[in-house]
């Protein structure tokens, strides 16, 4: 029951994921993408933590010990800090659907720290969908060519530090509540990047936005609220490899809504590429959750990955 529980959290985080994605196209226009970045992640910490109070989370919140608290930390540098701005830069040094296609192989990177670091077994059946995933995103982004300039190096160390966030983070959610993981990352990404905007003296920049910007930065952190809340709840669950590939479906959910709201035109090509991407996040649910929960010596006599 907790796995299907979390399979279809991340589900949701997915579809979540396409609809924020689209949003913030829209919402972070004329803004700059660090103070963007910032605001919206201070307001999910402050709405997470209204979460924690509500939910009578706060205790477990005042008894965690120091290094706990060191571990969210490091949660909110790896992933609510360091690779936003690594990636923002990144995205204006490289085209969009190059930066994106980059962003969307971290599942494979996820897949090899998972295996080593958190022993997860994993079958044959992955490298089936990682195929489908790698191909429909191709397909789906229509790129023809790879480039690797500093752009696409900057995008490729902010996936890795995204990556390694996910896997550590489902490391800790064995001991530490999903929402306080969250808060975490939110709350001391923050901190981070308020850091970050002093030292450049963008702070100021906050001041010359707009009633209308500051609206956006509010729908925005509503959906990045529903984004974290879900996906830390459902990876409480879940292998990190099948949450990673779920997510994968934002990008599909985010070109359907481009052509139904901004009038895009779906290519036969793309149309084969959200095909194939469903075909590999189908593949990953049932290979790799629900034939291991119900057919576990299968998996592990059949085709387990280990790390050495």
């Amino acid at each position: 029951m907790d796995k299907k529980r979390g399979i279809l959290l991340v589900l949701l985080t997915a579809i979540i994921s396409g609809f924020s994605i689209f949003i913030n196209k829209l919402g972070v226009q004329g803004i700059d993408p660090y103070i963007f970045t910032f605001l919206k992640n201070t307001l999910v910490a402050v709405f997470l933590f209204s979460i924690i109070i509500l939910a009578y989370q706060y205790k477990k919140l005042k008894q965690l010990k120091l290094k706990q608290w060191f571990q969210l930390a490091l949660v909110g540098l790896l992933g609510g800090s360091i690779p936003f701005l690594l990636f923002f830069k990144g995205l204006t040094l490289t085209s969009g659907a190059t930066g994106a296609f980059i962003h969307k192989i971290m599942f494979v990177f996820v897949a090899i720290l998972a295996v080593t670091l958190l022993k997860e077994k994993l079958n044959k059946a992955l490298f089936i969908a990682a195929i489908l995933l790698l191909t429909g995103n191709l397909l789906l982004l229509k790129l023809t060519a790879l480039t690797f300039t500093s752009g696409e190096l900057l995008i490729l160390i902010a996936t890795l530090f995204w990556a390694a966030e996910f896997t550590f983070s489902k490391h800790l959610l064995k001991n530490i509540e999903p929402n306080l993981v969250a808060f975490g990352r939110m709350f001391f990404g923050s901190i981070f990047i308020i850091a970050f905007l002093a030292t450049t003296s963008k702070l100021t920049l906050i001041t010359t936005l707009t009633l209308n910007q500051f609206s956006w930065i509010l729908i925005t952190a509503v959906f990045l609220l529903l984004y974290v809340f879900t996906w830390y709840n459902g990876l409480k669950h879940v292998k990190v490899t099948t949450a990673t590939c779920i997510l994968l479906l934002g990008s599909p959910i985010t070109t359907i809504l481009s052509a139904i709201f901004l009038q895009t035109t779906i290519t036969f090509t793309q149309i084969l590429g959200i095909t194939l991407i469903s075909a590999g996040v189908i593949i990953t649910i049932y290979f790799l959750e629900a034939i291991s929960a119900a057919y576990p010596k299968w998996i592990k006599t059949k085709s387990p990955i280990k790390a050495s």
